[in-house]
């Protein structure tokens, strides 16, 4: 299945069992190691459109140190901002998230995602 992605982090734990239950599952994602290899701007807003976010902020993860030392919690900041910060950070992106035929999901807990496949 090419059409089923996931953006891995292999340091993380709730990104290995997502990866994991995929694979048990019989699915052969394409394993897309963010923070190796970058999304576009584009691809990160397509995939908060896809999760049914109404915002970029959604896909933060604000326990980041990143978070507070670019002061992201200012609600003031644009769509446009909040996707610059999580591209020049991305750690500040949610994970995992798996991606197949124009939905997507956060794998926390990783069986979330079965409900998109």
């Amino acid at each position: 299945m090419t059409d089923l992605k996931i953006l891995h982090n292999p340091r993380c734990s709730k990104s290995r069992q997502t990866l994991q239950l995929l694979l048990e599952k019989g699915l052969e994602p394409q394993i897309i190691e963010y923070l190796k290899t970058p999304v576009s701007a584009q691809e990160l807003q397509l995939i908060v459109k896809q999760l049914g976010f109404s915002s970029a902020r959604q896909l933060i993860r604000k326990g980041e140190d990143a978070y507070k030392k670019q002061n992201l919690a200012d609600n003031t900041l644009t769509e446009e901002s909040l996707i610059s910060a999580m591209l020049n950070s991305p750690k500040l992106i949610e994970r995992p998230i798996v991606v197949f035929n124009g939905k997507a999901a956060i794998g926390r807990p990783p069986e979330s995602v079965l409900n998109i496949l």
